[in-house]
């Protein structure tokens, strides 16, 4: 809309311009800039974070901080080494016990640096604890070893790990390998494997995708080169970060999956919106002026809108999601910059040179102003005709999706994650069968009082509590406070803790005596807790952002209500099949993961990409409906030409994201499924069912009233021309504010 006189767009035009008549200092300083922060972040995976998880305000991270200054890293639980005696034979056995014990007892020599001790186990051994009867199995079939690695915190210590991870097998021994830091390693191993098999096949696919789309082979190489800068340059800025704050490991596939889509989204609009103003009769420097005034506009309020959803990540305390804000706002910005910086400057320099090397029946393109009478402008219509007839039912279809919602449940990470038959996963779940009152997670507790006397009258109301495997033990004293004692006990099902934790944190205490409940069950628990309280300000934040975005894009208030509307349909429905696929366990076995609860750091992530991926599709089809209507089009007309433009772009979009994300449906790990198989449902709803049948239904329902706005900035809108010739030529004239 034009404002006081003011050009439509002049902000983009004259960015337009500086980068047509920079166009070859743009693509150097770019390309070098981009390329260097590449170089300085290629060692980005050795300073992300282990941590992350949980809560750092909860009770259950204060009483673990609580315990490391008064007691030391618990270290118990880092490595287990699990020994099964030789058949016939129990632990017993003179050469086996040899064998094991000269083993564990040359590790603390050869690795000085990375493991501090033997804790204990079965045997005697020159550190650590030998206590057969915690150590050993009642049949004297099994025993294990407890190693300590040293670090102080998740990181240093998932490093040493990894340095001394194949140093405990003994040849001719039968032992397998548990504990926190063996889970840790196989799940960040299994995301860096996901990483390359996106790398090695996403990106070879996306290729071939873009060059049917093109129809030549520079046109589909320009937005792969874009996507590709942006994420090497994303790793430089993450890496710098890291220098300041901890930055989870998961970022580093979450940049990867995100920037490559959408980088080469942007990328795809921008050269698809050049070719269109090349078709019109423009020559190249006006061409490219228009694409970014009009095209490059769009990406920019898209982007803006994506970056606010994940800024209001920034809610919740969780380190995990946190990294993820960064990186997902890092990432967007520099695939929006590539997309209004570098390919214009490319594509000034490249000219009609950007059908080299193509197929000519692939690169027919209409102009701006020619309304393509095609597949997508013709399904516009036919809904349009009948918009109850076709909105209800998949509306009603929708609804359906959403009703597993109601058995959705929350959980924490843990070594279910990983398939089944994971080598890492069966030891651990074997040695917990084994010792079970010996699991890696326990639920803790810290009492703390100014009179002693009161500690075996709380521990013996503690015990009371549901679901303990067995009482809690003896407290332990602290050995330079004595008014603090810790101990702690297992659960019977660890995947249950809430009743126990809420009767510990409720239980009557004596006066002066404070009680704090942690351990893993009710970090978990925390962290869930914390999630959910933060989601609706979460929800309800995107909400206000993404519609004050929507608001000054269009002038309109109905529009961005629409799009929340059916976003959120879109994103009840993806809940809807996740709980589904992951909750209630349909096509576990075909692909080989565990039924469990989702995590909820993921439902977030999950919810704050799908939501603003929706509105990004959203932003892209109305805004050249808008600029029909701008144009003088009727309503139906506007949205008719605008998915006619559109559609295929918006589908051709939504199938690169759909490869690069659907890589992820292989990973072995259930986080990365979710978020696969998250992002695969809302690409599918959201670019068919959505956009091509609900938008054209609501819209023609709606009518002239669409375009509502509170009139809080003076508009005027454009009459019809005369005749049809005047309309082709009026359109011409107009900065057009959408992208192809």
């Amino acid at each position: 809309m034009r404002q006081r006189g003011r050009p439509l767009f002049a902000d983009f035009t004259r960015w337009a311009d500086m980068v047509v008549r920079r166009r070859f200092t743009v693509i150097v300083v770019l390309l070098a800039g981009l390329l260097a922060l590449g170089v300085y972040g290629m060692d980005l995976h050795d300073r992300l974070s282990a941590d992350g998880w949980d809560d750092p305000g909860s009770q259950s991270i204060h009483e673990a901080r609580l315990k490391d200054e008064a007691f030391g890293r618990n270290h118990i639980a880092d490595v287990l080494l699990l020994y099964h005696a030789p058949p016939g034979r129990t632990i017993d056995d003179p050469a086996f016990s040899r064998t094991v014990v000269n083993s564990l007892n040359s590790l603390p020599q050869r690795f000085p640096d990375q493991i501090a001790k033997v804790n204990g186990t079965y045997w005697r051994t020159d550190t650590g604890v030998s206590l057969p009867d915690v150590f050993g199995s009642e049949d004297r079939r099994y025993a294990f070893a407890s190693i300590a690695i040293r670090g102080a915190d998740n990181t240093e210590m998932m490093r040493n790990y990894r340095h001394v991870a194949g140093a405990f097998d003994i040849p001719g021994i039968d032992m397998l390998v548990a504990g926190g830091q063996p889970v840790a390693g196989a799940l960040n191993d299994t995301m860096a494997h996901d990483q390359t098999r996106m790398e090695l096949f996403a990106i070879p696919a996306v290729a071939v995708l873009l060059f049917f789309v093109f129809g030549g082979v520079v046109a589909a190489a320009l937005p792969l080169i874009a996507g590709g800068l942006t994420v090497i340059g994303a790793w430089g800025v993450i890496r710098a970060i890291t220098t300041v704050t901890d930055v989870n490991s998961f970022v580093s596939p979450v940049v990867s999956m995100i920037g490559l889509g959408l980088a080469i989204d942007y990328g795809l609009f921008i050269v698809s919106r050049f070719r269109e103003e090349l078709a019109d009769g423009h020559e190249v420097p006006p061409a490219v002026r228009r694409t970014v005034a009009s095209a490059g506009r769009t990406v920019v309020s898209s982007a803006t809108i994506v970056v606010a959803a994940s800024a209001a990540i920034l809610l919740f305390p969780q380190g995990f999601l946190r990294s993820f804000a960064y990186g997902a706002m890092i990432t967007v910005t520099l695939a929006a910059l590539t997309a209004v910086t570098l390919l214009p400057a490319m594509l000034a320099v490249l000219g009609r040179g950007i059908d080299l090397f193509g197929f000519r029946r692939f690169q027919r393109t209409r102009g701006t102003a020619e309304d393509p009478d095609n597949r997508w402008g013709r399904l516009a219509g036919w809904v349009m005709r009948r918009p109850l007839a076709v909105g209800i039912p998949i509306v009603a279809i929708l609804v359906l999706l959403i009703a597993p919602v109601r058995d959705i449940a929350f959980g924490g990470i843990s070594e279910r994650f990983l398939p089944p038959d994971n080598e890492t996963r069966l030891a651990q779940e074997h040695f917990d069968r084994i010792f079970p009152l010996r699991q890696t997670g326990p639920i803790s507790l810290i009492v703390i009082t100014n009179d002693t006397r009161d500690v075996p009258g709380v521990l013996e109301t503690a015990a009371r509590a549901p679901g303990l495997a067995a009482p809690f033990p003896a407290a332990v004293q602290g050995p330079s406070n004595p008014g603090i004692f810790t101990t702690d006990t297992v659960l019977l099902d660890p995947h249950r803790p809430d009743p126990a934790i809420d009767y510990l944190r409720s239980m009557p205490l004596p006066r002066g005596t404070t009680v704090l409940v942690g351990g893993t069950p009710a970090e978990q628990r925390d962290s869930v807790d914390a999630l959910l309280h933060r989601l609706p300000w979460m929800i309800a934040l995107v909400f206000i952002l993404t519609t004050a975005l929507m608001f000054a894009a269009f002038g309109s208030i109905v529009l961005p209500l629409q799009a929340a509307v059916l976003n959120l349909l879109g994103l009840g429905s993806t809940l809807g099949v996740l709980t589904w696929i992951f909750v209630d366990g349909h096509g576990s076995r075909t692909m080989n993961f565990t039924a469990q609860p989702i995590m909820a750091l993921v439902l977030v992530l999950i919810v704050s990409v799908i939501y603003g991926l929706s509105t990004d599709y959203q932003i892209f089809l109305v805004a050249r409906i808008v600029e029909a209507r701008r144009a003088g089009a009727s309503t139906i007309d506007a949205v008719r030409s605008g998915i006619a433009h559109t559609g295929r772009i918006i589908t051709a979009a939504a199938l690169i994201l759909l490869v690069v994300t659907g890589a992820f449906a292989l990973s072995d790990l259930v986080m990365m499924q979710y978020i696969a198989y998250g992002m695969v449902t809302a690409l599918f709803i959201d670019a068919t069912m959505l956009r091509m049948l609900l938008v054209p239904a609501t819209m023609r329902l709606f009518g002239d009233f669409s375009w509502w706005s509170p009139r809080l900035i003076p508009r005027k809108r454009r009459r019809p021309p005369a005749d049809p010739a005047a309309e082709r030529e009026s359109t011409r004239e107009v900065v057009h504010s959408a992208v192809p």
